[in-house]
């Protein structure tokens, strides 16, 4: 499987904003629900945002609800995350990932990570 490519990150200030893209295979992007996940310095990868193979769903938890939206364009093959209103807590590398879909409900990453891009909120 093809690597993702994460890029946008950053070191921005608290309240501030940036949007995040992953680009992945052409072949297959369309073909499959994607997520958006981040890992804190010294904590595990978390779950943040995942998004349907035509955008019709999308789900976030509460942390970053109404903060944070995931948006896909399947010609360009890409994935974003707009996040805005950042905190100190969204410090974390952040990668995208092909998800498993069933149902409605969003299931575990295929597992193919790219390098992340690197977010820093500090005042």
């Amino acid at each position: 499987q093809v690597q993702p490519t994460e890029s946008g990150g950053g070191a921005v200030q608290p309240g501030e904003s940036l949007r995040l893209s992953c680009v992945m295979s052409e072949r297959t992007f369309s073909k499959y629900a994607m997520g958006w996940f981040r890992q804190p310095p010294g904590r595990d990868r978390e779950f943040i945002a995942g998004i349907s193979w035509n955008s019709g769903h999308t789900w976030s938890p509460p942390s970053v609800k109404d903060r944070f939206w995931v948006t896909r364009d399947n010609v360009k093959a890409e994935l974003y995350l707009e996040m805005n209103d950042l905190k100190p807590e969204d410090t974390a590398v952040y990668y995208c990932s092909a998800v498993r879909w069933n149902d409605g409900i969003f299931g575990e990453p295929f597992g193919v990570w790219g390098r992340g891009t690197q977010v820093i909120v500090t005042p």
